[in-house]
C-alpha cells in the first residue's frame, strides 16, 4: 500500500512498425518486478497495468483481423494524492518505451467554447512519439555521421597548401590524410579554427488558426515555393570543438526520412500510446449553475469519442485511437465513479483503488526505492564533498512526522515526505561546502529539535510542512 514520490520482443503478424518498441513482452510479474523497484506496495494497482501491457502482447500474436477486434481495456485509478497513481503510470512507459501523456481532465472544454479541444491530447501523443522516434534513429545513425563529420572536418582542416595537398602524388596525399585523421580522433585539433559550410535553417512557418476540433496548421513557405527559398547555406568560423556537434546534428538530420519518422511514429502511437487522464473525478457530476458556462458532461462527451475509438487528424497524418491505453485517475473524494456519464464508465472496466500512505509506509519509501528521497539529498551533498547519514531513528521520526501533519492538515500523501526532508535539510543545504562539510549524521534529536518548532505551531505547520 505504498508509494515512493520522486520524483523481448515476439513475432507479430501485424506490420512491423506497429509494435511497441521495447519490452511489452515481460510477463505481468516480471512488470510488477519492474516497477517494485521505484514504488512500494500498490500492488492491485500494479497487477492491473502489468496485465494491459501484457495483453498488448498477446493481441499482436493474434492474426491481423482478430487483433483488430481485441481492445485494450482502460484502467480508472481511484485514491488520493501522492499515493502512486501517476508514478505507476509514467513508470510503465518508461518501462515500455511508450509515447506516454499526463494531462488534466479539467484543461479541457466542450466544443464550442474557448480553450483546447480534446482531440488535441492525441496531437501531443503524436509529437511525443515523433520526438522518441526521432531519437532513437538518431542512435541508429549516429556513427555513420560521426565518419561524415570526420570527413568533412578534415576537408576544412586540409587547407590547399598544406602539406601534402595539390600537387603532391596520390600516395603522399593519403598518408598526409590518415595521419591528419589520427591527430583529429586523438583530441590534438581540437582548438583549431576551421571554416565550415552549415546549411540554415528552413524559412519560420507560420500557423492557421483551425475550426473547433481542428489543428492549428504549420505553413512553410520553403515547402510551398521551393524555388524562392531553396536551400541555403553560410560558411562559419570555429574551433573543431564546437563545428563537430553542429555538423553531427547536420548530418543526422540529413539521413532522417521525415514521412517515414511520421508514419511510424502514428504506428507507434496507435499500437502503444499511453494516456494518462488524471483529475477525472473533477468533471463528474452535473453541470453547476446556470447560464453559457462549460459542463462537467459536456466535457466527458467529448472525451467519449477518443477513449472509445475515432480518427483524429494530425498534421502527420490519420491517428485512430482504438488500441490507445487510457489510464484515468482522481481522488473521487467528493464525486463518485457512478457521477461520471454511463458511456464514460463503461470505457473504464478495470478499476483499482490505492490505499492511504501511513507512517510505516512512509518508512519503507525512504529506505527501500533506487530513487529515494534520502539518497537523492545524498548524491546531491556528495557533489559539495558532505557525505550526509540519517540514522534509522532519524528515518523513522521522520516517517512519524510526516504521517501526522497528513492527519492534522491536508493529506498529500508521501509529498509530505519531500516538504519535510527539505526543511530538515535547509541548513546543510545552504551552508555546503563553506561552513559544512565531512560527514554530517542525523539523528531523532535533530529532527526533533530542527522541526518541533514548525510542527508545534498547527497553523503554521499548515503552511509550511
Amino acid at each position: 500500500m505504498v508509494f515512493y514520490m520522486p520524483g523481448r520482443s515476439g513475432s507479430s503478424p501485424l506490420d512491423e512498425a506497429s509494435r511497441a518498441p521495447l519490452v511489452d513482452s515481460l510477463t505481468p510479474p516480471e512488470v510488477v518486478s519492474e516497477l517494485d523497484r521505484f514504488i512500494v506496495g500498490q500492488t492491485d494497482a500494479k497487477r492491473a497495468v502489468a496485465i494491459a501491457l501484457r495483453n498488448r502482447w498477446r493481441r499482436r500474436q493474434l492474426p491481423a483481423p482478430l487483433a483488430d477486434e481485441v481492445l485494450p481495456k482502460n484502467i480508472l485509478m481511484i485514491g488520493p494524492t501522492g499515493v502512486g497513481k501517476t508514478e505507476i503510470a509514467r513508470r510503465l512507459a518508461r518501462l515500455t518505451g511508450s509515447p506516454f501523456l499526463k494531462i488534466e481532465a479539467t484543461k479541457y472544454t466542450e466544443v464550442g467554447y474557448v480553450g483546447r479541444d480534446c482531440e488535441s491530447m492525441i496531437r501531443d501523443l503524436v509529437e511525443l512519439s515523433l520526438e522518441m522516434l526521432r531519437q532513437q534513429k538518431r542512435q541508429e545513425i549516429g556513427q555513420a555521421a560521426a565518419r561524415s563529420v570526420e570527413d568533412r572536418l578534415l576537408e576544412a582542416l586540409a587547407a590547399p597548401h598544406a602539406p601534402g595537398f595539390g600537387s603532391e602524388p596520390a600516395r603522399e596525399r593519403v598518408e598526409a590524410r590518415e595521419k591528419l585523421r589520427a591527430r583529429l580522433r586523438s583530441g590534438e585539433l581540437e582548438e583549431e579554427i576551421v571554416e565550415i559550410e552549415l546549411s540554415e535553417s528552413a524559412p519560420p512557418a507560420f500557423k492557421i488558426a483551425g475550426g473547433p476540433g481542428m489543428e492549428e496548421i504549420d505553413v512553410r513557405l520553403g515547402e510551398m515555393m521551393p524555388g524562392m527559398f531553396g536551400s541555403r547555406s553560410r560558411k562559419r568560423r570555429m574551433k573543431v570543438a564546437e563545428a563537430r556537434p553542429l555538423l553531427q546534428a547536420e548530418e543526422e538530420e540529413r539521413r532522417l526520412d521525415r514521412q517515414d519518422l511520421a508514419r511510424e511514429a502514428i504506428a507507434r502511437t496507435e499500437q502503444s500510446g499511453i494516456v494518462f487522464l488524471d483529475e477525472l473525478d473533477k468533471i463528474a457530476g452535473a453541470q453547476s449553475g446556470h447560464g453559457p458556462d462549460v459542463s462537467r458532461q459536456g466535457v466527458q462527451r467529448d472525451l467519449l469519442p477518443i477513449v472509445e475509438g475515432t480518427i483524429v487528424q494530425t498534421k502527420h497524418g490519420q491517428v485512430r485511437t482504438d488500441h490507445i491505453l487510457f489510464i484515468a485517475a482522481g481522488a473521487f473524494h467528493v464525486a463518485k465513479p457512478s457521477d461520471l456519464i454511463p458511456e464514460m464508465q463503461g470505457r473504464f472496466p478495470i478499476r483499482v483503488e490505492l490505499d492511504r500512505l501511513d507512517k510505516n509506509d512512509f518508512e519503507r519509501i525512504l529506505r527501500e526505492p533506487e530513487n529515494s528521497l534520502i539518497k537523492q539529498y545524498q548524491a546531491l551533498l556528495e557533489v559539495d564533498g558532505v557525505e550526509l547519514q540519517l540514522t534509522e531513528a532519524a528515518v523513522t521520526e521522520i516517517a512519524t512526522l510526516a504521517d501526522d501533519v497528513n492527519r492534522r492538515t491536508e493529506d498529500i500523501g508521501a509529498r509530505r515526505l519531500a516538504t519535510v526532508l527539505e526543511r530538515l535539510l535547509e541548513p546543510v543545504l545552504f551552508d555546503a561546502p563553506l561552513k559544512v562539510n565531512g560527514r554530517v549524521v542525523i539523528d531523532a534529536p535533530d529532527v526533533r529539535s530542527i522541526l518541533d518548532a514548525v510542527y508545534q505551531q498547527q497553523d503554521l505547520a499548515r503552511y509550511v510542512l
